[in-house]
């Protein structure tokens, strides 16, 4: 599975950003081995549209999941509608809300709900 996290800096330890719109980058990780690689927002200094942007660039990369602090209903909307899970309100390190999405994601498998 490929998660997107819309990060503060470039690596795993980086903190889950705030702000999906105007995050300074994107960490696109393999949920299977942690692999990952760097994208830099492009959008992050624009006045107006971030959220919509980011989100459709988000569908480019074939992403299966996003993690990221805050998001607006646009962003969502485009997210879900791509058939990409959502996964808001998330705080501290990339690398353990990945982990705790994970066992989230199991659970309601396991359990059943969505």
């Amino acid at each position: 599975m490929m998660i997107v996290v819309v990060s503060e800096g470039e690596s795993l330890d980086s903190y889950v950003a705030d702000d999906f719109g105007h995050a300074p980058f994107f960490l696109v990780v393999d949920s299977e081995t942690l692999d990952y690689h760097v994208v830099e927002n492009e959008f992050m200094d624009s006045l107006e549209g971030a959220g919509i942007a980011v989100a459709k660039a988000i569908v480019d990369l074939k992403a299966d999941a996003v993690i990221t602090g805050g998001i607006g209903m646009h962003g969502i909307r485009i997210l879900q509608d791509a058939g990409i899970d959502v996964s808001y309100d998330e705080e501290g390190q990339a690398e353990q809300c990945i982990t705790d999405y994970l066992r989230r994601r199991e659970h309601r498998t396991k359990f059943g709900g969505q």
